[in-house]
């Protein structure tokens, strides 16, 4: 009987120790670039991904803390939208020169007043055209919520139905 307990014991433990850490979002879940968006939205095309993310941010920015602190640094979040998306962090404060998908070059801020960025976080999904095809404004319930919108995205659904709908048909599945 002891011995069944130290192996039921030892088998727990080694799975806790098998679950991933949370990771830097900044290595791990965004990817690097000279800010020539353009040029990412070919790369993406090239690599098969399903589009581009940006995520607007900025220092000040609790609801930004929280999805880099408790979401975008889960390592299953950070597999599936690097297999799926470029992601890229934007400041919306920032006054660094960048490339927009479109091919207009405009700092980091003018581009976040271009797309309409009042708030943070707001995640913006372009698809492989450079055509803005979903926003996601605040930050998500938790990991869960932000999958969906990534398989949201990923899988078209933004073509056949609103993201709300979308959620709902998800959490009645989880039922």
């Amino acid at each position: 009987m002891k011995r069944r307990i130290f192996i039921v014991m030892l088998l727990l433990a080694s799975s806790v120790v098998r679950a991933e850490s949370p990771r830097d979002p900044y290595k791990y879940f965004f990817n690097e670039t000279w800010g020539d968006y353009k040029e990412e939205l070919a790369k993406a095309k090239a690599e098969g991904k399903k589009g581009i993310l940006f995520f607007f941010e900025m220092d000040e920015c609790p609801f930004c803390h929280y999805m880099k602190m408790n979401v975008l640094n889960q390592p299953e979040v950070q597999k599936y939208y690097r297999d799926n998306f470029l992601n890229f962090a934007i400041d919306i404060e920032g006054d660094v020169d960048i490339t927009t998908p479109e091919g207009k070059e405009m700092t980091q801020k003018q581009f976040a007043f271009q797309t309409r960025v009042r708030a943070t976080p707001v995640f913006l999904f372009y698809d492989l055209n450079g055509k803005p095809i979903h926003r996601h404004t605040g930050k998500t319930a938790g990991v869960q919520e932000f999958m969906w919108i990534g398989e949201y995205v990923a899988g078209g659904y933004y073509k056949k139905m609103k993201y709300l709908r979308f959620k709902q048909k998800k959490r009645n599945e989880e039922k």
